[in-house]
């Protein structure tokens, strides 16, 4: 479709008033599609929140959602499942405390939504769309274990340390990333890097660019590559921390 867009958004971490800023500033359209990279909850007070906001987005505009592991956690605690004891101490206790007042069937629904969110998105172009990454020869879909599609952080550290190199000795691109056009990931906050925006390198774009902790909500026209941000996610939540608590 003509003058079709396709965002992708990196990880949000409870900040509902973020994404609702992000998306004023982006306007999208009914014909034009967003690609969310997961960690929806965990950080800010808005996880419950934001859910619902996502809920109702998707009835509107084409969404795709991608799970990432603080969202695999809290499927695990709304599921009734066990679930580890530091997530509640640590970074999910703001998403727990979003659920005050919520009834069993609307986080029913919350679950369901979790329940059906994708390990990754592969777009008729040949783009990879992930959490974290993979570690597999032959991509995600022959890796065994789905926990390490949210948890890979290798992927990026390989495009990072192989950047360089390729570009003098393309003979040298890894088989990994070959496999894909273009890789988005989320996960890793640029934050760590010292930048504050997406980081892009060989074929791979690290969109979270740290909502979570001091950073900005980001996301990117994957075709044109232009970049829409929110205002630093700690002035929209004044009197918060978010993920200041916990480590990167």
């Amino acid at each position: 479709m003509k003058n079709q867009r396709t965002i992708v958004i990196g990880d949000i971490h409870g900040g509902l008033r973020a994404l609702q800023q992000l998306l004023e500033r982006i306007n999208p359209q009914p014909h034009d599609k967003l690609i969310f990279l997961g960690d929806y909850v965990d950080g800010w007070s808005e996880s419950a929140q934001l859910i619902d906001f996502l809920i109702d987005l998707q009835t509107r505009i084409s969404c795709i959602f991608i799970k990432g592991n603080h969202d695999d956690m809290c499927e695990t605690w709304l599921s009734g499942h066990l679930f580890r004891m530091d997530w509640m101490k640590n970074h999910g206790v703001a998403t727990i405390k979003s659920y005050q007042g919520y009834s069993s069937a609307a986080m029913q629904e919350h679950l369901h939504f979790f329940l059906n969110m994708h390990y990754y998105y592969k777009d008729e172009e040949g783009r990879l769309f992930i959490h974290g990454g993979y570690t597999a020869d032959g991509g995600p879909a022959s890796q065994g274990d789905v926990s390490v599609l949210m948890r890979d952080r290798t992927l990026w550290e390989l495009a990072r340390t192989m950047n360089s190199r390729v570009a003098e000795h393309p003979e040298l691109y890894p088989h990994k990333l070959r496999l894909f056009s273009e890789i988005y990931i989320g996960h890793t906050p640029t934050l760590n890097y010292d930048e504050y925006n997406p980081m892009h390198a060989c074929n791979v774009w690290n969109m979270d660019t740290g909502a979570g902790f001091y950073g900005r909500l980001s996301g990117m026209d994957i075709h044109s590559k232009t970049l829409f941000q929110s205002d630093p996610v700690p002035s929209l939540y004044p009197g918060e921390e978010g993920r200041m608590m916990a480590r990167f």
